[in-house]
């Protein structure tokens, strides 16, 4: 294995976290991130699973001790990740999948500009409204404030996309669960210095469809839909 960093960020609703759950199923030697938080667990959340979820005075003290590969605070609560599990993968020779936002992602492209970007986008923003809405009946969360900040921070962060080397569109889910496998493989293959035939020459076409340059046609409507 290559040790390499994946970065996966998105916007609140875009189904990333579904992405990433397929992804870690499908793909071996590639470890998880889990990142430390100080707000509150949501729904069936739990600890040390979605995230570690610590006091604001403990997650302090771990920016103190210089303990994180990139943080930042997002709606009053703080998130990051943890230098150990950069260092814990590499030991075992595993690749790293990192779900943090676009803060972090300029924070660790500082410290690790080989690390490997992925930006996922809903098809648009009236289906990402659809989406937030739906996660929050069934997290029994009915709050129309909460999602129109959502869809404001939503705007915001996919000016970013610039920043990222593949963009995937998340409009049918299982073509975007094997664009995300076939990215993660293909960025191998070219480390490894060979595109390789048959399954792999599939992967690298499959890969390059996301890459920013390719996809830049389809992604006009959706920056349009938020007003990018």
């Amino acid at each position: 294995m290559s040790g390499l960093v994946y970065i996966i960020s998105a916007p609140s609703g875009s189904g990333k976290s579904t992405l990433v759950n397929e992804l870690r199923k499908s793909v071996e030697h590639l470890e998880f991130s889990v990142s430390y938080t100080t707000r509150a667990p949501r729904g069936s959340e739990q600890n040390g699973r979605e995230y570690f979820f610590v006091a604001r005075d403990e997650f302090e003290a771990m920016i103190a001790k210089d303990e994180f590969l990139e943080y930042a605070e997002v709606f009053g609560n703080y998130y990051g990740t943890a230098r150990v599990f950069l260092e814990k993968a590499r030991a075992r020779g595993n690749d790293l999948l990192l779900d943090i936002d676009v803060q972090g992602e300029r924070q660790v492209k500082e410290k690790l500009p080989e690390a490997v970007s992925i930006f996922v986008l809903p098809p648009s923003r009236a289906e990402l409204e659809r989406r937030l809405r739906r996660r929050s009946q069934a997290e029994k969360v009915s709050s129309d404030e909460i999602i129109q900040r959502r869809l404001a921070a939503a705007s915001k962060e996919v000016k970013n996309y610039r920043n990222y080397e593949y963009i995937l569109i998340n409009d049918q889910l299982e073509y975007s669960i094997d664009q995300l496998k076939a990215v993660v493989l293909h960025e191998r293959m070219l480390r490894c210095g060979n595109s390789g035939a048959g399954d792999h020459e599939k992967e690298g076409k499959l890969a390059e469809e996301c890459r920013q340059a390719n996809i830049r046609p389809r992604l006009a409507p959706i920056l349009e839909s938020f007003g990018v």
